[in-house]
């Protein structure tokens, strides 16, 4: 189904009840086309000869009174007119959206049960490991949710899945938005609008992942704080306000509690919003297409058929999570303990989403900078620049693409990744460089488990986080260049290796004109192309000729493109000689 932009979403285009539409337009559900002449509604008609006139039900009357002040039904008979294009790349974002609501409706529960404080207890619950040893009442408070409160655990898990699932399903629906071009003019905002979902998602999950006070989380916090700390001159003083106090605080979890519950998500609500409002009013992007263009969006209408798959959809994720969440155990804090500051657990590792962060500060060399009075450790390098520059770097993206191109039009239809090497280069690059960083933040598992020292998996992740990003940047931009000119009918000619007169061998290779260019490489003798039956024979003599003057001599059809290229093949006599 297609749908112009004037007839995506604008109330002034989806006519009020008793207009007239235009002859042969179909409505967005696929109805059958509506005459030209006034548009009668039941509501409007009178009573047919001899029927019984009834009186209007209540509800009926009820959505009237609404509608006469509020004129809501042109809202929303334009809004079950839009259309949506049709993708499974588009479920990413929506797997985000569901696990958003997931998150909300288990966190709501566990707020019920769950104590933010540090005041000291002894256990006597039910898990007989931990009786009689002190910890903190938000630790017990956990414990008991998992083990004493019915339906508590299972909760705890879905809730724990569901985070791990949306922050994951936003990274992967901003690297399909960023390798097809979907950040593009007019969606510059949108983009912003989702690295800020990102990051805040990223630092509510952090918080989330540290009240339970176990020996894990707490480990985590000290971290967070020594990199609040290795900021120059104001470090201090920021730790110091956000924690509360000096490391450890009585009042971070408490502070930790009310962010997680209630700014964040406030503030995530209000983006998801915003996001969604703003993709509704430019339009779904679409990939290109038979019937496809800047000016139309193909699809699938908003009701029924988008309500209904995205309502299935939204059933079987929560599904999902819920059976992960009974199925799959994750963050056991009964087996780390209570936190004790002089205590860190082995083989610690944060959230899957803070690996790249805790693999950074594991391989970054021993570097300080001491400069006008201040130090500047090696802590803030990983933790602090590293995270600035590749947020600032998506941030600004957009338009550094923009001014590097030139390109500022506007766009609708979606680019393949192959169609722009150079963005694709550049993604896949970041990819294998956060991949390593995230690899080096198991290096102790790691050594253990290859059986090798630990300093030789430091060393080889250093290697690595330099060696491999521009390694795998350049073979993709090249594949993606390959890609391109096959699509263009600009392929690669095959190359034969002949033996010449002087008894030498000679590469006939025959290289197509690339984007108007004309590169030959080695001599090509004269060909014939007899009906499709004989490839072309070669000639000892002509091979010579071309070898000594370095020329190339050919003439071929492709008959398939219909466009002159370079081919030819040696004969069977040739190669055997």
């Amino acid at each position: 189904m297609t749908a112009a932009p004037g007839d995506l979403g604008g109330s002034g285009d989806i006519p009020a009840p008793g207009a007239a539409r235009p002859a042969g337009s179909a409505s967005a559900a696929g109805s059958a086309p509506v005459s030209a002449t006034q548009r009668v509604l039941p509501s409007e008609a009178g009573p047919a000869v001899g029927a019984h006139r009834r009186d209007p039900s209540v509800g009926w009357r009820t959505a009237r009174w609404f509608d006469d002040r509020l004129g809501a039904s042109r809202f929303v008979r334009s809004t079950l007119d839009k259309i949506f294009p049709d993708h499974w790349s588009f479920m990413l974002g929506e797997i985000a959206l569901y696990s958003f609501v997931v998150l909300l409706v288990t966190g709501a529960y566990l707020t019920f049960f769950y104590v933010p404080s540090l005041r000291d207890v002894v256990y006597n619950g039910r898990y007989a490991p931990l009786r009689g040893l002190h910890m903190s009442e938000a630790y017990r408070s956990t414990i008991d949710l998992s083990f004493q409160v019915r339906a508590g655990l299972v909760m705890r898990q879905v809730h724990h899945w569901a985070a791990v699932v949306f922050i994951g399903a936003m990274v992967v629906h901003l690297a399909r938005v960023f390798f097809t071009g979907a950040f593009r003019r007019p969606r510059e905002l949108n983009w912003v609008v989702g690295i800020i979902m990102l990051i805040l998602g990223i630092v509510n999950g952090f918080a989330g992942y540290s009240l339970p006070d176990d020996l894990l989380s707490g480990s985590g916090l000290r971290v967070a704080y020594s990199i609040l700390e290795s900021i120059p001159v104001g470090g201090t003083w920021l730790a110091f306000l956000i924690f509360g106090g000096p490391y450890p605080s009585e009042s971070i979890l408490s502070r930790l509690y009310v962010v997680h519950i209630l700014l964040i998500p406030a503030v995530l609500v209000g983006l998801v919003g915003a996001h969604l409002a703003i993709m509704w009013h430019q339009k779904h992007t679409q990939f290109k297409g038979r019937g496809r263009t800047e000016e139309n969006v193909v699809g699938v209408p908003m009701w029924p058929t988008f309500a209904a798959k995205s309502t299935g959809f939204m059933l079987v994720n929560a599904a999902v999570l819920s059976a992960l969440g009974g199925l799959a155990q994750i963050n056991p804090v009964w087996l780390y303990g209570p936190y004790q500051p002089a205590q860190v657990s082995s083989a610690s590792q944060p959230d899957w989403y803070m690996g790249w962060l805790d693999g950074a500060l594991r391989i970054f060399p021993n570097w300080e900078v001491h400069a006008l009075g201040h130090s500047i450790g090696n802590v803030f390098f990983p933790g602090v620049l590293l995270p600035g520059i590749t947020f600032g770097l998506l941030t600004a993206w957009p338009w550094l693409e923009a001014r590097r191109s030139g390109d500022r039009a506007t766009h609708h239809l979606l680019d393949r990744p192959r169609d722009a090497p150079v963005r694709t280069a550049m993604g896949v690059a970041a990819i294998v460089f956060y991949t390593v960083l995230f690899a080096a933040g198991g290096t102790d598992v790691l050594a253990v488990t290859v059986n090798v020292s630990e300093n030789f998996i430091i060393w080889a992740a250093r290697i690595a986080v330099l060696v491999l990003p521009p390694v795998s940047g350049l073979v993709t931009w090249r594949l993606c260049k390959e890609l391109s000119a096959s699509d263009a009918g600009r392929r690669r000619a095959p190359a034969a290796v002949v033996r010449t007169a002087a008894g030498g061998y000679a590469t006939a290779a025959h290289t197509a004109a690339r984007n108007g260019d004309s590169e030959h490489t080695g001599a090509v003798a004269a060909g014939s192309r007899d009906g499709g039956a004989e490839e072309g024979v070669a000639e000892e003599g002509s091979i010579e000729e071309g070898v000594a003057e370095g020329g190339v001599a050919n003439e071929g059809v492709d008959r398939e493109r219909d466009r002159a290229t370079a081919t030819i093949t040696p004969g069977p006599d040739d190669l055997l000689r």
